[in-house]
């Protein structure tokens, strides 16, 4: 620990990408058809009718960006591999081009030295099991145990941690009940059906890793928000408390409780989504873990309103400054997730596994792009994390979404993340001043920090 930074020396810091978004080759490799896939090419989905056919030609550049990693002195790199290219029919053999093809980018991951955090679903469900039913029904989340178990076989001796879910929230909800993701469903039934199959999908995954890769470490990667009520009006508590059942407790109770909050099964009972929940499933969705995985961008202020019938409550205009998203930009709202994770949930080690923003990046007439907001952003949020360790919190790692400008999901390319910037037309990557100012927050463990 250095005398000016609260983190300890072995601190990961990383960078996030997902497989969707930055990989392209859709057709290629033996890849079958994703759910995105289907969604982008659906016309008015996906903001100016983007896809992620082509996105950053990770497929091909990989080489390129995971130098890039190394260059910026990345501790550990977390990406998803595609159920989609490895499994294209959802079931049956590994496709073995895929399987070559994350091995060689994982057995280059460790010889640059850096940590291979590997998501086995971020997202990007096979269109045959959509067509099946999806995630709302429970043969999806037995498919996803036997794709676990064989992409542990495949590539376990290459990965050094394993996190089989990402967002189950974002997949149930925007996928299923506001549709704003894909497959674009709107059917709050099917919605919570989804997310307790993703959240038993976790755990039946879990088990497949822990027995085909026994000395595997194995994590979450849960979206917290900071949710607060409006005013101490008994209405606007009760609001923040029902946003905050629907938004993490119905995700982290399972996990570390190994039960849904009763409130939100009473709540929700009019649906009888939960008669999907069968006996032993709530023991095989909390199968311990060995870290949490803390997703963090939004902190929500909400008040009563009884209009709404999710879950009776909305969010009022943030109060502080906004990213190019629109979320507010309140760092301390990343330590108050943090700290409540640690004292409420659970004692393992924690890791920030997204964390970042967008913004309107300008590229000067040299070509550079000046990100200051950028840098603001994640000078403040990494203090906060750095708060958080003074609290307390076992904090050990922290990963920036994202390593590149990529495929925003239903923005398309028109919102970007990345340290690195792509031209989508040519490819070109460009270190922004944030990638510049990462690698001396690397160097220096954090010390480089505005502290003070």
């Amino acid at each position: 620990m250095t005398a000016t930074s609260p983190f300890p020396e072995d601190f990961l810091w990383g960078a996030s990408t997902a497989a969707y978004q930055i990989e392209g080759a859709a057709d290629e490799g033996g890849r079958g058809p994703s759910i995105w896939d289907t969604f982008s090419a659906t016309p008015g989905k996906v903001r100016d009718g983007d896809t992620g056919a082509v996105a950053c030609d990770h497929y091909h550049r990989w080489r390129e960006d995971f130098g890039i990693a190394a260059e910026l002195g990345l501790k550990a790199y977390r990406l998803s591999v595609s159920w989609a290219r490895l499994q294209p029919l959802g079931r049956g053999d590994l496709n073995p081009v895929a399987v070559a093809f994350y091995r060689e980018q994982l057995a280059d991951l460790r010889a640059k030295g850096i940590r291979s955090a590997v998501t086995l679903y971020h997202w990007d469900l096979p269109q045959v099991l959509e067509d099946e039913g999806g995630w709302p029904e429970r043969a999806t989340a037995e498919r996803f145990a036997d794709y676990a178990s064989r992409t542990a076989a495949a590539l376990g001796d290459l990965v050094d941690e394993w996190i089989p879910i990402n967002e189950a929230w974002c997949a149930a909800f925007l996928g299923y009940h506001v549709g704003v993701h894909a497959p674009g469903r709107r059917d709050r039934t099917a919605a919570l059906r989804a997310a307790h199959h993703l959240n038993l999908a976790h755990g039946l995954a879990v088990a497949a890793i822990r027995e085909i890769a026994p000395n595997s470490r194995v994590g979450s990667a849960v979206i917290m928000t900071d949710i607060e009520a409006a005013s101490d009006k008994a209405a606007d508590v009760e609001a923040a408390r029902l946003s905050d059942g629907g938004g993490n407790r119905l995700f982290l109770d399972p996990l570390f409780r190994g039960a849904y909050p009763e409130d939100m099964l009473r709540h929700f009972a009019p649906t009888g989504a939960f008669d999907a929940v069968l006996p032993g499933d709530m023991e095989t969705v909390a199968a311990p873990l060995d870290f949490v995985g803390v997703n963090h961008y939004h902190r929500f202020v909400v008040e009563a309103d009884p209009n709404d019938a999710h879950l009776g409550n909305r969010s009022l205009p943030p109060e502080n400054p906004v990213t190019g998203f629109g979320w507010e930009i309140n760092p301390d709202s990343l330590r108050r997730v943090l700290e409540r994770v640690s004292a409420e949930y659970t004692d393992l080690p924690v890791y920030i596994t997204e964390s970042g923003a967008s913004f309107e990046d300008a590229v000067g007439a040299d070509g550079s792009v000046d990100d200051a907001e950028r840098v603001d952003y994640l000078d403040g949020y990494m203090k906060a994390a750095g708060a958080a360790i003074d609290k307390g919190v076992d904090l050990r790692g922290y990963f920036v979404w994202s390593l590149l400008d990529n495929f925003e999901w239903g923005e398309g390319y028109s919102k970007r993340f990345g340290l690195v910037r792509v031209d989508y037309g040519t490819q070109q990557r460009t270190l922004k001043r944030s990638a510049h100012w990462y690698r001396n927050v690397i160097a220096s463990n954090g010390a480089s920090l505005t502290w003070g």
